[in-house]
């Protein structure tokens, strides 16, 4: 079962560096106005959340 937490860490970590590792990324939200940064940071946060309940609900 200790593996569980370091597969959970690998793809949080993995996802991470995909899809929020770039400048661009912040660059973009910025051009697109602070709402939308709000939205996106949101969605984050709620999937991240959904993934860690869907791992602990398993156990």
């Amino acid at each position: 079962m200790k593996r569980l937490p370091i597969l959970l860490f690998a793809i949080m970590f993995s996802f991470t560096m995909m899809f929020l590792g770039s400048c661009a990324v912040v660059g973009g939200i910025f051009k697109a106005g602070a709402a939308v940064g709000v939205i996106a940071v949101v969605v984050v946060i709620l999937i991240i959340v959904w993934l860690i309940s869907l791992f602990r609900g398993k156990s």
